[in-house]
Order: C-alpha cells, then sequence, then structure tokens
C-alpha cells in the first residue's frame, strides 16, 4: 500500500478532480489515538494492491492537519470521525466508516 499525503487544501481539491478519474480513499489519522493506529494496520494488512489498483489512498495526519479534516467534512457532508475512511467518487463521498467499522471487504465492496 503506497499512502499518498494528504497535507494541504490544494492536494484536497485535486483529490475532488482526480475523483472523476478513479476512486480515492482518505484515512484520516489521530497519531494520538490507539483506535486508529490498530485501524489503520488493521487496513493496510489486508490491503491487496493487485485488487484495489483502480483506487488512489490518501493519508491524513489530522492532528497536524486539522484545518483540511474539518474542510473534508464540510465538502462532503459527513460527521468529523477519527479514524475515518472516506471513499470519493465523481466529486462526492460515497462510503464512509470510522472505529472499528473500517474494513478493508466494506471499502472494496464500496468501490
Amino acid at each position: 500500500m503506497n499512502w499518498k499525503k494528504l497535507n494541504s487544501q490544494q492536494i484536497l481539491e485535486d483529490i475532488k478532480k482526480a475523483s472523476f478519474d478513479q476512486p480515492v480513499l482518505l484515512f484520516k489519522h489521530s497519531t494520538r489515538c490507539s483506535v486508529s493506529s490498530m485501524a489503520l494496520n488493521r487496513l493496510e494488512r489486508a490491503w491487496k494492491d493487485a485488487e484495489m489498483a483502480s483506487v488512489e489512498p490518501y493519508y491524513l495526519d489530522l492532528i497536524a492537519n486539522r484545518d483540511i479534516s474539518n474542510k473534508i467534512a464540510a465538502d462532503f457532508g459527513v460527521e468529523h470521525q477519527s479514524p475515518q475512511v472516506l471513499l470519493i467518487q465523481n466529486g462526492e463521498c460515497v462510503f464512509d466508516a470510522s472505529h472499528m467499522n473500517i474494513s478493508y471487504n466494506a471499502i472494496v465492496k464500496a468501490v
């Protein structure tokens, strides 16, 4: 799994545009939270590059980038959670999950 960093609002705007060509997965991670670390680890261990080749994964350190996390919540109409995954397609959030509901299989089905 090769995460791209989401660390600017310009990248978020680029993600919205890119999502019209391919699905984009956002993982909002709190570096201070053990549940977030566990969810991230579970997702990374389950990820199959060949199966998810069409999905572009982005990682947001929300402690360092709270403003971007807030913009994600506002732009996509989702309640802020941590940890949280969002699947963005055609400029909209088509799937989101948080905490222990973050599941690789659920993401695969949503794609």
